[in-house]
């Protein structure tokens, strides 16, 4: 790490005033934003500094993804084309056909691909499909958390039990023999107090630990509402105990009203995503309870009901973008779905004035902090704050001619024009280049792991072309 000056970009600072600096320049001392301003007026002061030349590219805060999952990006588009086949194939490979070397590798991956993305912070479920998490014994968290400290991003780690009926059936694996278990509930909660105690504040506050518990909709429980109340209780008295936040996955009509009015859930220290058609009495408790919500446009779930995104921001409810990443028809590049995001809800509303630009660039920085309730640390160029920056390469035909460049990065621009990413302070991605690992490697462990895993599964026959792929309307 060495003290930087960031000079001559287009300085999106997203502070309170929403500056927007032309010929900026933001200088950077240790971990933390010295000054930010017009590169004429505090150049001067800061000639010692490493110089990154920023003519020609955008300068924004780090990306914040406010939704995504861990062991996504090793199976990815497994079973696609195939109803039903990708959700019910993760629960069994989460719970039975991996071991710490896939959750490290699927780690690593999914922090290099956030980074090449412009992403310096990130919320990762610790499994999903159904929603089978891997919170079964600590050793695979551990692994996990390793990574994310190696690879020098931020990182916010939900943890929590598995959907029900208790106890499941989990698989542990050395070499190559494996062991069967049954965990119950409160294995559940012991492991994730244990990653709770060993990881919260850990990489110099980097990692992040979150308390989830499983949607439950009241209209197809699998338990009675007392074994819900008691799990309920538990797991928002684990995140109230360690002062973390609370998150849950998959949110849609009535379930919000129940985890309120039933569970007593909701606070403004909680993070619900999805949430789509939400009834007016629903965004009303999100507004009343200071209740953060995650918008996953590119998700699935979008595609069955809308998340209410411009009756909740409205209403006052903070709302952030999320990639729901990484699976299985969607990646971590947060520009994406800022363009997912504006096309859905103008789509739905007829009506191209819905959801602003700027608005978007919100989402994704400042309101992202605010929800994960590190706004005064990060989310917008400010003194004092944790330099978290990234350069996006405007000097492309796509983002040309070189005028409203704000438009620009939220109709055009793709992760893929990202230039340098700056954590902390530290470069980790200079000129598309990492600098904390080397990529090649990472590849190649992902590569090893997923072929374990698929083996122990014997999932192979999901890789092929499925019926339907050619010369059809829709898939059978």
């Amino acid at each position: 790490m060495s003290d930087l000056f960031i000079s001559g970009g287009y300085v999106v600072t997203m502070d309170s005033q929403r500056r927007v600096i032309e010929d900026g320049a933001v200088a950077v001392k240790g971990k933390f934003i010295e000054e930010v301003g017009p590169r004429t007026e505090i150049e001067a002061r800061h000639k010692d500094k490493q110089l990154i030349n920023a003519k020609g590219k955008v300068v924004l805060p780090g990306l914040i993804d406010g939704h995504g999952h861990a062991g996504h990006s090793l199976v990815k588009t497994l079973g696609a084309g195939r109803t039903g086949a990708w959700a019910e194939t993760v629960d069994k490979i989460y719970a039975e056909s991996t071991d710490a070397q896939f959750w490290y590798a699927d780690a690593l991956l999914t922090s290099l691909e956030r980074i090449k993305f412009g992403v310096t912070t990130g919320v990762s479920f610790f499994g999903g499909g159904t929603m089978v998490v891997r919170s079964d014994e600590p050793l695979y968290g551990d692994s996990h958390c390793r990574a994310i400290k190696e690879m020098g991003i931020r990182e916010f780690l939900a943890v929590g039990p598995s959907n029900p009926p208790y106890p499941r059936k989990y698989v542990s694996w050395e070499n190559d023999a494996s062991t069967e278990k049954l965990v119950e509930f409160d294995d559940y909660v012991k492991t994730s107090e244990s990653l709770i105690n060993k990881w919260h504040g850990q990489s110099d506050g980097k990692i992040n630990l979150m308390v989830m518990l499983p949607v439950h909709n009241p209209e197809n429980s699998m338990q009675d509402l007392d074994a819900l109340k008691y799990q309920a209780s538990t797991m928002r008295g684990l995140s109230k105990k360690h002062n973390i936040i609370f998150a849950q996955d998959g949110h849609s009509r009535g379930t919000v009203k129940f985890a309120h009015e039933e569970l007593e859930l909701l606070g403004p220290d909680v993070l619900l995503s999805h949430s789509t058609g939400l009834t007016d009495e629903e965004i009303l408790i999100c507004k009343e309870t200071d209740t953060k919500i995650v918008h996953n446009p590119s998700a699935v779930a979008a595609i069955m009901a809308r998340c209410p995104v411009p009756e909740l921001i409205d209403a006052g409810v903070t709302v952030i973008l999320g990639s729901d990443g990484n699976a299985p028809d969607r990646s971590f590049d947060m520009f994406r779905h800022m363009a997912q995001c504006m096309h859905y809800q103008r789509t739905h509303f007829h009506d191209p004035s819905y959801m602003p630009n700027g608005k978007i660039l919100e989402m994704v920085t400042i309101d992202s902090a605010k929800a994960l309730g590190i706004q005064e640390k990060i989310g917008s160029l400010e003194i004092n704050k944790s330099a978290d920056i990234i350069l996006i390469d405007m000097e492309k035909p796509h983002l040309y001619p070189p005028n409203m460049p704000l438009f620009r990065i939220t109709n055009f621009a793709s992760g893929h024009d990202v230039h340098t990413v700056i954590v902390d302070g530290a470069i980790i991605m200079e000129d598309r280049v990492t600098k904390l690992v080397n990529e090649k490697d990472v590849l190649c462990l992902a590569r090893n792991a997923t072929d374990t895993m698929l083996d122990r599964a014997n999932v192979r026959d999901l890789l092929t072309i499925p019926e339907g792929f050619w010369g059809k309307s829709k898939f059978p």
